[in-house]
């Protein structure tokens, strides 16, 4: 059957002309008779009633515009429309990030921790040990002990272990740090390890989110107000709150060429201080390696700022560390410790008496062992501790035997070594005495670390609380 259709009146001859509304007093609107009129039938569907006519406008009036939806097979169309949309908004809530992570925050504020003791105690009890393969060092902030596995990274009672808060996603780790009084959380998506969560280490509450480019195997290098990641084509630094700064090396974006000072650069070992980034290069064209300081920020994230790039004496180099406008640097083919000012210039040089199987190879990550106190730097070159001042780093002395850098813990300085601690005259490196820990038959390498009156031990994948 045909679509129904209307002639204007006056031009069907079958359809009478209706009559003229009769006119309300006051200027009211005319009142509309419903008009009524015949229409024929065609042959092919003559079975079929013909459908009612719809009544005319009136004079003067707009005919009403016919709705395109009333059909059925419209009203079917918006209902499968509608179906889509809402398996769509499903679908992406169910994988979304927000619906693959558990976010569960501490109820209220952890109660204080007294202080540490003046002294080490005379002896040490494991109070408790959890896995915590994602943390490279101990981490002890705002009465709360951190410990990051797998997926989860949990905050807890420094005395018990006992779980105040989780946070948990679908994705494995790369690596997590205290970042200032923050917990920097990196976890690996696809290639690399580029979703980065910010939590607050006294509740667990998410503070920050950003999508990075890390490489696989990346550790962060913390100085005060920013934070980089390490790799060997790529640095990327952020400030404390998550916003990039800076890129070094192989941009995956590149918005305009020429902008990074070299091509082609491999990358050893980070250290930061005072707002700049060291790091040692090795470049084609270079006949040993390169040692670079830039700035941790500048106007275009995208192009570093260089305070000085130097080739050194020799190849296999690493960066110890960075103290103000100082570098500490081995170079290993002479067995040198070199330490360089900020003008880009060597300013003296020590020899280094350590086996060369601890500074053969670039550390994990591209970060030397070490820590700082408040009167110096310790680095565990495999086999030994070595202690720096901690303005200009040169070296104070060297204790043989250990197992890890040393931490002060109350006013005493802390080494760890096998079988226990060695508590230390800081000054001097002379043994005051020293503390049995019973580490369950590991001998590996120990960081250490503490909060209040809870001292640390980060033995491998484990973390363990002594007091």
């Amino acid at each position: 059957m045909s679509e129904p259709w209307d002639a204007a009146p006056g031009n069907d001859p079958a359809r009478p002309v209706p009559a003229e509304p009769e006119q309300k007093p006051n200027g009211s609107e005319p009142e509309t008779a419903e008009a009524s009129a015949t229409i024929g039938t065609e042959d092919v569907l003559d079975a079929e009633p013909a459908p009612p006519v719809a009544a005319e406008p009136p004079p003067g009036g707009k005919r009403a515009r016919r709705s395109p939806w009333n059909r059925g097979r419209d009203r079917v169309a918006v209902a499968v429309i509608m179906v889509v949309v809402a398996v769509t908004a499903v679908v992406i809530g169910v994988n979304s990030d927000n619906a693959a992570t558990v976010a569960q925050v501490a109820a209220t504020l952890p109660p204080g921790l007294p202080p540490a003791p003046a002294e080490v105690p005379g002896s040490l009890t494991e109070l408790w040990q959890a896995p915590s393969s994602s943390t490279p060092v101990p981490i002890g902030e705002a009465n709360n002990v951190v410990t990051a596995d797998k997926r989860e990274v949990l905050g807890r009672d420094p005395y018990t272990g006992t779980v105040r808060w989780r946070y948990s996603r679908d994705l494995e780790l790369c690596t997590v740090a205290l970042t200032g009084i923050k917990v920097d959380a990196v976890y690996r998506k696809d290639t690399g390890c580029s979703e980065v969560t910010q939590l607050d280490t006294g509740t667990g509450r998410r503070t920050a989110q950003r999508n990075g480019d890390a490489e696989l195997g990346t550790r962060l290098v913390v100085d005060g107000s920013h934070v980089t990641t390490t790799g060997k084509k790529l640095l990327n630094t952020w400030r404390d709150d998550l916003v990039k700064s800076m890129e070094y090396g192989e941009v995956p974006v590149i918005v305009q060429p020429n902008k990074q000072p070299r091509k082609g650069c491999a990358y050893g070992t980070v250290a930061a201080a005072s707002g700049k980034i060291g790091v040692i290069e090795r470049c084609p064209g270079d006949p040993a390696d390169r040692f670079t300081v830039y700035k941790a920020t500048n106007d275009e994230a995208d192009e570093p700022k260089v305070d000085y790039s130097t080739v050194l004496a020799g190849k296999n180099a690493k960066l110890v560390a960075m103290s103000g406008d100082f570098a500490l640097i081995v170079l290993p083919e002479q067995k040198l410790l070199v330490i360089y000012g900020g003008d880009g210039l060597q300013k003296s040089a020590y020899p280094l008496d350590v086996p060369d199987a601890d500074i053969t190879q670039d550390p994990v990550g591209g970060v030397m062992t070490t820590a700082w106190t408040a009167q110096g730097m310790y680095w565990f070159t495999g086999s030994k501790t070595m202690a720096f001042s901690r303005d200009d780093l040169t070296p104070r002395w060297t204790l043989k035997n250990s197992v890890g850098p040393g931490v002060t813990f109350g006013e005493q300085l802390v080494v760890p070594i096998q079988g226990g601690l060695a508590v230390l005259d800081e000054l001097t490196g002379t043994t005051i005495r020293t503390v049995g820990v019973d580490r369950h038959g590991y001998t590996g390498p120990v960081q250490l670390s503490s909060v209040g009156p809870v001292l640390l031990e980060q033995r491998g994948t484990t973390l363990a609380a002594l007091k």
